[in-house]
Parts: C-alpha cells; structure tokens; sequence
C-alpha cells in the first residue's frame, strides 16, 4: 500500500483512564515514555511504529490522529489543497529529513501526514 498509515495518537482528557480502557479490554500493551511525556503502544519494541495515548494540550475535545506516510510532503500538500482539503499546520521540519504536516480533509477531520528522507 502505498502512503500507509504509520503512527495514530488518541488525544484524551484522561491518558491513564484510556490506556486502562484498552488494556482491559483488548489485551493491548503501553508502556509510559517520560521523555515524550505519553503513553506508548507496544508494537515490538516500543519505538515510534504503532501508536500512542497522550493528555490533551491545545485541543479541546478529544481526538483520534492518524500519520500517513509520504515520499513528497509539499506535493502532497498541494494535492490536499486542489481537492477540497484544508492545511491546519504547514510542513515543519521535526528534524533533519523530518517533516510533519497537519490537514483536514473536506469534512474536517484531521490527520496528520509525515515525510522521512
């Protein structure tokens, strides 16, 4: 598949509450990462593929994000852009090679789209 989906967070306003939701409920494993401040979905070993549970900060209602995968983000933004979709957060470089960008597609739901070199 091309542009697969490599990371979701779900936004809470209670992360501990949620990842015991999950725990409980479907067996999933989460391990708490004091450097990125949320709750890591096992997938491995716990690195950056698969997802996570974090407390809300900017939003106001809780949130399901997911990242897509992308060779070309600017391309990708102009695409979004000729059909119907709204750019939330431009390109902004994480680090170098790293580049994330938050959209809305035509209905107004949010996802975010990551480009890696």
């Amino acid at each position: 598949m091309s542009n697969p989906i490599i990371w979701w967070e779900l936004a809470t306003h209670d992360q501990e509450k949620s990842v015991k939701f999950f725990e409980k409920v479907f067996g999933w494993e989460f391990r708490f990462d004091e450097n990125a401040g949320f709750y890591k979905m096992k997938n491995g070993n716990f690195t950056l593929q698969g997802g996570g549970i974090f407390t809300l900060r900017r939003a106001k209602l809780p949130f399901l994000a997911l990242y897509i995968q992308v060779d070309d983000i600017h391309e990708k933004v102009k695409a979004i852009q000729e059909n119907g979709g709204f750019i939330v957060d431009p390109p902004a470089e994480l680090a170098p090679g790293e580049w994330l960008c938050l959209f809305n597609e035509p209905s107004g739901v949010t996802f975010a789209m990551m480009q890696t070199t």
